[in-house]
């Protein structure tokens, strides 16, 4: 249900609605100008203008009496209704027209606006793929992605959007990434690499083994993320949503009592000319600047963020990423690239330790052991490597050609009786022997991810983030290397997912009043505290799907440097929200007080509200501008 609609605001709405409203005003207007023109009096004069008044207004006096049956009396078309029909009973018939054609053409402009704003929005997320290729007997036919299962292959042609999650399998292209991360640069793809869903193939074949059905796709969960996105309302919305059911009868009490106590108690004073001035004041008091632009404010700041390839859940959070005390980050596949590499070998003969860890890791599959293999860049004759004995927590045993091999930690040493020195490095250490003699040390860590410094640096520097705290299952050693690299406060090393809660809850505890802890991670252990944070926020691109579904927000491009730009959509969006109560209120309570003492007429007022209005919602379509934010 879109905005408009919870406030009675959302009729006529397509294209054919808003040009049949469009022709109405014109009739109306027409009719109106006629009856200035030909010199027409009494029951004539009232007919001619009674049926331009309904012609621009009937739908906002039916809607009224639809309300008031429903229990719903104080809303716009009942202060519309009710002032624009008291001005027919005092015989103010041109201004009754005029103001309701006034009305209805802030209308038309009101929803051109935020149709473009729901349309740029619309834009952003055009994802949703048509068809899959699937090759059958030879020949591709289009299919519905829905019904392709897992581990199916499908064709991506040049131009053609990838339907489905998966691996390729077979050739080489350029796939734009942009309506997924917001990167404008595309990336290469070739046998091996993961493709998502709602990426488009700019050149070349591709054949895509199916690694997720639709429903479990990523393009289906981004739109879900979109359509489910405005049910979550911030502090601000719900004020707003309580002041208007507050404020809509007290003005109606006041206009009453403005229409009635002057003339009671005022030598002099009129019922007619109070009358007048109590309905300007109903028309002024209309809230719909603000139960319009306040939750417009809200999509469009989502539109921005997704339009960075940011994904959020809700617009409550974006108040609570307006406001951030203490950043929390998991370490492994956040700050750092989740992928081992061999930074340093140890020992006299560093060929011999890589070759001999190498042949002791030949079977592996572990990331440990991936990164051996890869450092040693040279085929593995698995053949040879005979008698392989896996020591838990310790470490690999094997042979090869008759050669006894030892490949682990410290405890494999210790276990076998190996004298070797003590290595302090931070990163995982891999001590080698060979028959009994100890050959060197291989350090292997994790790489920090290219922007993970500057990212920090700027949520200290620029967004003024008091505390930043890494929480890792990694080693004290390594943990307080990453730490310092990047810049991080605070560390906690080794700690099991029950122990990342004990510390967020604390963190949660400690925190200043009207202050948030938000919490970035990547891994399913990390579920548990993206659902504890105030804000949770995901890396989509490679984060496990346990931690996407539990965070509220989501990184499309793993970029650490997204949270800043996070952060400030959501301060943007709250300045623009902020900006738009105070003007709306603002002007509504100067017109309010020149309305009743006679300064506004009927049609001032009206000028004054659809001005307002407009305003206020051009001011909040400003939250979809985001290009600014995302660094070239």
């Amino acid at each position: 249900m879109c905005e408009h609609e919870k406030h009675e605001h959302c009729h006529e709405h397509n294209h054919n609605g808003q040009k049949r409203l469009l022709v109405r005003i014109s009739a109306a207007v027409l009719i109106f100008i006629s009856a200035f023109v030909f010199p027409i009096e009494g029951v004539l004069k009232f007919t001619v203008y009674a049926l331009a008044y309904l012609l621009a207004g009937g739908d906002v006096l039916l809607r009224a009496a639809k309300n008031i049956i429903k229990g719903q009396v104080f809303d716009e078309n009942f202060l519309m209704g009710i002032a624009t029909l008291g001005a027919f009973a005092i015989k103010e018939y041109p201004e009754a027209v005029m103001v309701m054609v006034l009305y209805q053409i802030g209308e038309y402009f009101q929803h051109m606006a935020v149709e473009k704003s729901r349309k740029s929005i619309q834009s952003l997320m055009d994802i949703r793929p048509d068809y899959a290729n699937i090759e059958q007997d030879g020949v591709l036919q289009k299919v519905e992605p829905a019904i392709v299962k897992k581990n199916d292959i499908i064709v991506v042609k040049t131009g053609e959007k990838i339907p489905l999650d998966g691996i390729v399998t077979e050739g080489e292209a350029l796939v734009d990434t942009s309506a997924l991360t917001g990167e404008s640069v595309p990336v290469s793809v070739k046998h091996g690499d993961s493709v998502l869903s709602g990426c488009i193939n700019t050149n070349g074949l591709l054949k895509i083994s199916v690694t997720k059905e639709f429903g479990e796709s990523t393009v289906s969960k981004i739109l879900e993320l979109v359509e489910h996105a405005s049910s979550k309302k911030t502090k601000t919305e719900n004020f707003i949503t309580k002041f208007a059911r507050y404020y809509t009868p007290a003005v109606v009490a006041g206009a009453l009592l403005l229409a009635v106590i002057p003339p009671l108690f005022v030598e002099g004073a009129q019922f007619s000319i109070w009358i007048y001035r109590a309905l300007t004041f109903l028309v002024i008091s209309c809230p719909c600047a603000l139960v319009i632009s306040v939750p417009l404010s809200f999509f469009a700041g989502i539109g921005g963020a997704s339009k960075c390839g940011i994904l959020i859940k809700g617009s409550n959070y974006l108040e609570v990423l307006s406001h951030v005390e203490t950043a929390v980050f998991d370490k492994t596949g956040t700050l750092t690239k989740g992928v081992f590499a061999v930074n340093k070998i140890i020992g006299e003969s560093k060929d011999d330790i890589l070759h001999y860890g190498a042949l002791a890791e030949a079977y592996s599959n572990h990331p440990i052991a991936c990164a051996l293999k890869s450092a040693y860049g040279k085929s593995i004759d698995s053949n040879i490597v005979t008698n392989i004995t896996e020591h838990a927590g310790k470490g690999v045993e094997a042979y090869a050609d008759g050669v006894h091999i030892l490949a682990g930690n410290a405890a494999l040493m210790k276990k076998f009786n190996i004298e070797h020195a003590k290595v302090n490095e931070a990163g995982t250490l891999v001590y080698v022997a060979k028959d009994n003699k100890y050959l060197g040390c291989i350090v292997i860590s994790d790489e920090v991810k290219d922007d993970a410094q500057s990212a920090i640096r700027e949520l200290k520097t620029k967004a003024h983030i008091k505390n930043t705290v890494m929480l890792t299952g990694d080693s004290p050693m390594a943990a307080e290397a990453a730490a310092q690299k990047l810049g991080i406060d605070k560390f906690y090393a080794q700690l099991l997912p029950a122990q990342k809660v004990e510390i967020t809850e604390k963190l949660l505890k400690e925190k200043s009043k009207n202050s948030s802890v938000i919490f970035v991670g990547d891994g399913i252990n990390d579920a548990p505290v993206l659902t504890l944070a105030d804000a949770g926020i995901a890396m989509g691109g490679l984060g496990s799907d346990a931690a996407i579904e539990a965070a509220d927000v989501v990184i499309m491009d793993d970029k650490p440097s997204k949270i800043y730009v996070l952060i400030k959509i959501a301060r943007k969006t709250l300045n623009i929200v902020k900006q738009n109560i105070a003007f709306a209120i603002g002007i509504k309570i100067l017109f309010l007080a020149l309305g009743a003492i006679g300064f506004v007429t009927m049609w001032g007022a009206v000028f004054a509200d659809v001005g307002v209005t407009f305003i206020a919602i051009l001011n909040a379509l400003r939250a979809l501008h985001t290009s600014d934010f995302i660094k070239q």
